[in-house]
């Protein structure tokens, strides 16, 4: 019963409609049952007046409508205008009321038939009280049918709006995760950017810094290379952080173009580190071919974070070799060192380098070993396919 006595929320204007139709009916219903009076005329606002409840309280108001219905049939009232109070109440609980009451009222109207047929047309035949039954029956069964129509096309509107919602919440959770895989793919290339500009530049330094009595040529060679490589970092740097500030500002183009370095820039790469001090031998070994670019920007990260590692840790005199396979199924990348990087005692703090070596490989579908080599130094091998898997990032 708490169901049927709690008042449903509407609208003021649906308020204000129920009260201009209950009192419309009460007036018509008035001016056509004038010669009624007393008992017969207090029945007819009966069904009426309770009208102005019939969105917030169609159970009770079916109910009652029914109870006055009722109460005319047993007193051997006659029908009268104010009887469509009935079909009013039936359309209503079949449109706000619960499903289940919906029913039970569909068979209240189907009572009421027979007992309208058998209570004012007993005198006529058969086949008159057959048509009026029938008659009858199909006017209470279309009114209840039309409004579980409405019913049905409201409910069906408010579980379209319900799943418009649930995806726009799903595009924005989307959008809010492609953004939060953007920076952090952006975070990865600064980290690769800064890590391998400044451990150049601290080379540079402290070479600089040793040769700076001895040999003033090499100490001013140095400070050329350091100066080159801080603005060729801070150029690139400058780009990843300008993606950042497009992303505040528009949505993410999975398709717009940026400044991505590939297999094709590593001998530019290893130029660099050379002038920086470092030997290297690089190595192309296979039938080169035109890898995607991220795949190819996987390959070239990877040289730069092994090459920046042995920069760190090798120690003076290191050398380093760097080897590109393309095999038939998959790029393999080597990079090797024979410097003192494996007898360093590990940091409590792995850093970002292995990890981003690792979760860049993971994404184009491959994997990344490293460390130390057997008789010394220290060894970074990736094995990353050609097809890239589906879903990753682009």
């Amino acid at each position: 019963m708490t169901g049927i006595l709690t008042a449903r929320p509407v609208p003021a204007r649906s308020k204000a409609f129920d009260l201009l139709l209950a009192g419309g009916l009460c007036m018509t219903a008035g001016l056509l049952g004038i010669a009624q009076a007393g008992i017969v005329g207090v029945l007819g606002f009966g069904m009426l007046v309770p009208l102005v409840w019939r969105r917030t309280h169609p159970e009770l108001v079916l109910f009652g409508v029914s109870g006055v219905a009722t109460f005319q049939w047993l007193i051997g009232a006659d029908l009268m205008p104010a009887n469509v109070g009935l079909l009013v109440a039936l359309y209503a609980i079949s449109v706000y009321g619960e499903v289940r009451y919906s029913r039970i009222a569909l068979g209240i109207g189907g009572l009421g038939v027979l007992m309208a047929v058998s209570r004012y047309w007993s005198s006529s035949d058969w086949k008159q009280q057959v048509t009026m039954m029938v008659a009858l029956g199909a006017l209470v069964f279309g009114v209840w049918a039309i409004g579980e129509r409405r019913r049905t096309r409201g409910l069906y509107v408010v579980q379209l709006e319900e799943r418009a919602a649930q995806l726009e919440r799903d595009r924005d959770r989307e959008a809010k995760l492609a953004v939060s895989n953007e920076r952090t793919r952006i975070a990865r290339e600064i980290h690769d950017v800064v890590a391998h500009g400044l451990s150049i530049m601290i080379v540079q330094a402290d070479g600089g810094l040793y040769a700076a009595d001895q040999s003033p040529e090499q100490a001013k060679k140095a400070l050329a290379t350091i100066g080159d490589t801080g603005r060729a970092s801070l150029t690139e740097m400058r780009k990843m952080l300008g993606l950042l500030k497009q992303d505040e500002q528009r949505e993410l183009d999975p398709n717009q173009p940026r400044p991505q370095p590939g297999v094709s820039s590593l001998p530019e790469l290893i130029d660099n580190v050379r002038d920086a001090g470092l030997t290297v031998e690089y190595d192309v070994t296979g039938e080169p071919r035109e890898l995607p670019a991220l795949l190819g920007l996987t390959a070239y990260r990877i040289v730069q974070e092994g090459l920046t590692n042995t920069l760190k840790h090798a120690g003076p005199g290191a050398r380093t070799s760097v080897r590109l396979d393309f095999g038939r199924e998959m790029l393999t990348v080597v990079v090797t060192d024979d410097g003192r990087g494996a007898g360093v005692a590990p940091s409590t703090d792995p850093g970002h380098g292995l990890v981003g070596m690792r979760q860049r490989a993971s994404i184009s579908g491959g994997t990344v070993n490293a460390g130390p080599k057997a008789g010394g130094g220290y060894e970074v091998i990736a094995k990353l396919p050609y097809h890239l898997p589906t879903g990753g990032e682009q």
